[in-house]
């Protein structure tokens, strides 16, 4: 290991120069050390693409982009270094999107003017947010590994030719064409680095070379070289292809298993080669500073029955802890099966404040799969994808088509379906608030204006997910499953067995909590008519101080496990999840509900007004199935209860509960037993994925007034990790806020 901390300083600057100001959301926008003149660099690059633009015009779009794709791969700069086990690419701010992919957006979307505007009128107001996506896609590791890239060209140049004997439309001649482009020009590349590496002598250059060459003939033989085919597939894929690659490997420790096995049996390396190997893999994510992290998942469970957690499990959680890592994210599928030293190891992890982890718990994921049409053996053998999303292992793209703010349904029924802060109509009129006469009137438009949103993002969605794959052809990603070769269809059309669409709801505790707050304070406690209420939301409470403080002080907020407040909850989580799950969408697969806010509850909050339960305008709303900021005061026990009453297995596509635990909760063995039993309770309740803050309020308070301290402070968000003082002010006082209402 000594080797990686020789390392370490140069594998920090390979993305972008550590000294220099750094935007994690625009993480591709930049360099890092200075590469060898092999290539063009960014200026010469896009010349060509300009010029290569025009003389594809016209061709169908698999084609043009591969096109494409080969010219950056044939010209972009290129190392293979000394100080570290992995491939360098310079061109990797996705060169070609300008020239294919928003190109061809802006095409579909003229066709569909209404749709574009509707989709802004939302996104202004808040109200929802929704866009095409091509950020959750995982190709099938396996195929990648055992077959190589020169593998997969020859079983698309296969199917190719079986397609051409039957009966072929251009279309599908296209769609071959364009992955067949795609891979001899990855094995072009590969030829470059071999050359280049031909040239070196360092200590590194002999495996190096081997590897490559291993590489270009086909599949990974070592642990070493499936790294560096996972690396290599992520960096053409999602820095070139423009497919966010959202898990790396089928699991990384069971990815890596047989190669760790075959290595240590063989004398090729020796376990510390290996965790060298891992650590320099490890490392380049964490480099690279993707704001939303980059997803891995751990463990699991054997068709058998017993746990898929190994030797590499226990080494990559070793690394995490040797080098603090904060990305990759992991997560750590567990069950009543996860042997407890594995478990409690996380535990530990999290406890010391590497808090990378979200335990994604089997049972309720496998529940979840299975009412989406999953077969028992393709639940047991589930991925996460992104954050925690559920996936169907090789056969399942699935998008985040639409962000609803549930909260925002409280102040359009408040507002009869008028935005507050632009004055525009966003939903159906509902009636004035005066109209209001019962608690069941203010309800009945509250679920009118929520019905409203998820109804109208479903219908833009159907609109334009049929056009993904016309938008951005997914050459790199279809080539790797085999079901579209078959079928002749690209993996984000309808290629796959699952073709589906997420609906996320936002804000929504957010949103209990006020619709408790206009049945508390205006119905049945009459300290204010609804009339009044809206008046201080329009205030923005400035003037009616006493009445919002009854509303912050109210026991009726989501999380307390009070009794009324979760029934509510129950209703509203069920609501949701009925409206979206299953039903059609325009890719021959179904929509899938999802409990996740990613950064909405920052970005959504900022254009949402007051709320009824003493929310400020523009202040962040609830996260995930988490309560909202400081409304928790009962307890993790009571939070568990509250969220368990959600039944979070009908999130078709994640559940995540957001918990923050003081310090002292945690200490020592009794600590771990604690969180175990936490663990078990969550999972026995239908739970899917639950993520975990520990902090003292003091240290948060003291890391933000001297982040020069903290700069390795670890916080956990939606579905990722940061570094604290990568959070602005206004995040990191919610989170102080929260820890205070725990001590």
């Amino acid at each position: 290991m000594k080797s990686i901390y020789n390392d370490l300083t140069f594998i920090e600057n390979k993305y972008h120069k550590t000294s220099e100001p750094f935007d994690p959301y625009n993480r591709m926008a930049y360099h890092g050390y200075d590469y060898p003149e092999t290539g063009f660099d960014d200026v010469e690059m896009e010349t060509g693409l300009c010029a290569l633009e025009k003389e594809t015009e016209g061709l169908p779009h698999p084609i043009a982009k591969a096109t494409m794709f080969g010219y950056v791969l044939d010209h972009a700069k290129i190392d293979v270094n000394e100080k570290d086990w992995f491939v360098g690419f310079y061109n990797w701010g996705r060169p070609i999107t300008k020239h294919t992919l928003n190109r061809w957006n802006d095409e579909v979307f003229e066709n569909l003017k209404e749709t574009q505007d509707e989709m802004h009128l939302f996104d202004q107001t808040g109200a929802v947010a929704m866009w095409p996506d091509f950020d959750h896609v995982i190709p099938n590791w396996d195929d990648i590994l055992t077959l190589g890239y020169t593998g997969l060209l020859e079983r698309v140049r296969k199917y190719h030719a079986l397609w051409r004997e039957k009966g072929i439309s251009e279309e599908q001649d296209a769609f071959f064409e364009g992955m067949e482009l795609t891979y001899e020009a990855i094995l072009r590349l590969l030829d470059r680095y071999i050359a280049y590496a031909e040239t070196k002598k360092h200590e590194k250059a002999a495996g190096q070379l081997a590897c490559l060459k291993n590489l270009r003939a086909g599949g990974a033989t070592s642990v070493y070289e499936a790294l560096q085919s996972i690396y290599l597939y992520f960096i053409l894929c999602e820095c070139v292809d423009h497919y966010q690659t959202r898990s790396l490997g089928n699991g990384m420790d069971s990815t890596l298993l047989p190669y760790f096995n075959a290595d240590i049996a063989s004398g090729r390396f020796t376990k510390d080669e290996e965790k060298e190997f891992i650590g320099y893999f490890l490392l380049q994510y964490s480099a690279i500073g993707n704001y939303w992290g980059h997803p891995m998942y751990l463990a699991g469970t054997n068709e058998d029955g017993s746990s898929k957690v190994n030797e590499v499990s226990y080494l990559i959680l070793d690394l995490y802890e040797e080098f603090r890592i904060y990305n990759p994210k992991v997560q750590v599928k567990v069950n009543f099966n996860t042997p407890k030293p594995f478990l409690y190891k996380v535990f530990d992890l999290l406890r010391k404040g590497i808090s990378s982890f979200v335990l994604c718990s089997e049972p309720g994921h496998m529940k979840a799969v299975r009412a989406y049409g999953a077969t028992e053996k393709e639940a047991i053998n589930f991925e996460l994808s992104g954050c925690y999303e559920t996936r169907v292992r090789h056969n399942e793209s699935s998008t985040g088509t639409g962000y609803v703010n549930a909260a925002k349904a409280v102040e359009l029924a408040l507002h009869n379906g008028r935005d507050v802060k632009t004055g525009l109509q966003v939903g159906p009129g509902t009636g004035d608030v005066s109209e209001f006469l019962t608690f069941e009137d203010f309800y009945e438009a509250f679920l009118a204006q929520w019905s409203y949103l998820i109804d109208e993002t479903i219908r833009l969605a159907d609109s334009f997910e049929g056009y993904l794959a016309v938008i951005n052809p997914s050459n790199v990603y279809s080539a790797s499953v085999e079901r579209c070769l078959k079928r002749a269809v690209d993996g984000y059309a309808f290629g796959v067995k699952y073709n589906n669409s997420s609906i996320l709801n936002c804000g929504f505790a957010s949103a209990v909590n006020s619709v408790m707050a206009v049945k508390k304070l205006v119905y049945d406690d009459k300290l204010s008519s609804i009339e009044g209420l809206k008046e201080a939301l329009d205030a923005d409470w400035v003037g009616y101080e006493k009445l919002r403080a009854k509303a912050l002080r109210s026991p009726f907020k989501y999380g307390n496990a009070e009794p009324e407040t979760d029934r509510l909850a129950e209703a509203m989580a069920d609501y949701y999840s009925t409206k979206v799950n299953n039903r059609p969408n325009a890719r021959g697969g179904v929509y899938k509900a999802i409990m996740h806010s990613a950064m909405q509850f920052i970005w959504q909050g900022d254009k949402t007004a007051a709320l009824p339960d003493g929310r400020r305008a523009g202040e962040e709303l609830s996260k995930n199935a988490s309560p909202a900021p400081g409304s928790d005061r009962s307890g993790v026990t009571a939070l568990i209860n509250s969220a368990a009453a959600l039944h979070p297995y009908n999130y078709h596509e994640s559940f995540c509960l957001d918990v923050m635990l003081h310090p002292s909760a945690v200490e020592g063995e009794d600590g771990l037993v604690a969180m175990d039993a936490l663990l078990k309770t969550y999972m026995e309740n239908g739970g899917m994925s639950i993520q975990f803050n520990i902090f003292h309020a003091e240290t948060l308070r003291d890391a933000q007034a001297h982040p020069e301290k903290y700069r390795n402070l670890q916080v956990r968000v939606c579905g990722w990790n940061v570094l604290w003082n990568n959070l602005s002010k206004k995040e990191q006082d919610a989170y102080i806020l929260r820890a205070e209402s725990i001590q």
